[in-house]
């Protein structure tokens, strides 16, 4: 995922390397082992639902979609070309799989809230997961959102954030800090976990755990680095944005390589 969607980047001259790096293990992991979906039926209404609420790190979103056959893995081809169905932000009347549209960040947890909440009005068995940046957190909807998922009672909700500690130009703590972060969830009234958001298996894990009967919803703050497997990305906010020249790329690509073979032994 990180190699392909690095190339997609590259190729089309903009993007948010980091973040989508940050981020990728967790959408491998619920894409390729948690989520209860299926392409061929992505209106299924017995789904999981995810909402990538962090909307611009759609390099790692796509990749994961088309891995998970929503799409053909050739249409990763396309992305942010013109007339092209990759977006710079998910569109759901674009692609399948896509829940609900977005990028304004602070919108994605309400939306998921609503999502949880007719299921609970439903009495129906889907979980709703949704991906969060941990910058994102500085709006004031999310606790909005937040407080009312917790006076719900929403147990089939689970929250991820990605907790890269950076958001665009600088440090969450120097811009607004949100530390002590599992406190002010737990005060909201949900279950923490904590988790290393590059362990595949811890991921897998706290995912499994977040399967079992619970009458408060969850949010696990995986700590994650901001341009995780690519040395000279990694923890340097300047890479939020940012196209790596030919010869940075080549050293990625290597450095992804080299991970992914150490990886398989």
């Amino acid at each position: 995922m990180r190699r392909r969607l690095l190339g997609m980047i590259v190729d089309a001259g903009q993007g948010h390397p980091g973040g989508d790096l940050s981020s990728a293990d967790i959408l491998a992991s619920l894409y390729f082992d948690i989520l209860r979906i299926d392409p061929k039926a992505p209106s299924a209404l017995d789904r999981d639902r995810f909402v990538m609420s962090k909307g611009h790190c759609t390099g790692a979103l796509y990749t994961a979609l088309a891995g998970a056959g929503f799409f053909a893995e050739a249409e990763l081809d396309t992305y942010l070309k013109p007339g092209s169905r990759l977006n710079g932000h998910p569109n759901r009347a674009y692609l399948p799989g896509v829940e609900t549209n977005t990028g304004p960040l602070g919108h994605g947890l309400p939306v998921a809230v609503g999502i949880a909440v007719a299921g609970q009005i439903d009495g129906a068995d889907f979980r709703t997961f949704v991906l969060t940046g941990d910058g994102e957190l500085q709006e004031g909807s999310v606790w909005e959102a937040a407080m009312f998922a917790g006076h719900r009672g929403l147990g089939k909700l689970t929250v991820i954030v990605d907790r890269n500690r950076l958001q665009q130009g600088a440090k969450t703590e120097d811009t607004n800090s949100l530390e002590p972060l599992a406190d002010k969830w737990r005060a909201f009234g949900w279950q923490v976990a904590g988790v290393d958001g590059h362990d595949h298996a811890a991921l897998l894990a706290a995912f499994d755990a977040a399967a079992e009967p619970r009458d408060k919803p969850l949010v696990i703050i995986a700590d994650t680095h901001k341009g995780q497997g690519v040395s000279f990305m990694r923890d340097q906010a300047g890479w939020h944005h940012g196209v790596p020249n030919a010869e940075q790329y080549a050293e990625a690509l290597r450095e992804l390589g080299a991970e992914l073979e150490a990886e398989m032994k």
